[in-house]
């Protein structure tokens, strides 16, 4: 699969879980709903892994935690927060360029609908 092609599978299933659970869970909860959603949809999901900070010739084993990677391709940064910082959508492209990951995807739980709580993030990623 393509990264845009996990990309719509991801927005697809944090769709259909926001309409069943609605805004104001912990990330926490959304995040163990949505690795089970694209698990079933036969999705390769890990949940906060831990990725390395390289500076100045000196490997950090755990620099900061990917909250969702699917497929080993597409990095998922989770908030439930009313409304999301211009800084969240700054540390998901740090993010992708730390782990060399062409497309990531901010989702925010907390909002009124799911539609205006997805920021898509890219690095170098060909459409």
């Amino acid at each position: 699969m393509t990264e845009n092609e996990i990309s719509r599978e991801i927005v697809d299933a944090s769709y259909k879980i926001h309409t069943t659970l609605g805004p104001g869970l912990l990330e926490s909860a959304y995040e163990t709903v949505l690795a089970y959603e694209l698990q079933k949809r036969g999705l390769n999901v890990v949940r906060q892994k831990p990725l390395p900070v390289i500076y100045e010739q000196v490997k950090l084993d755990e620099g900061y935690k990917a909250d969702i990677i699917v497929e080993d391709k597409v990095i998922v940064e989770l908030k439930s927060v009313e409304v999301v910082a211009p800084v969240h959508k700054k540390q998901l492209l740090t993010y992708l360029r730390l782990a060399d990951k062409r497309l990531g995807l901010l989702i925010n739980f907390g909002g009124p609908t799911i539609k205006s709580g997805i920021s898509r993030i890219v690095n170098g990623l060909k459409e």
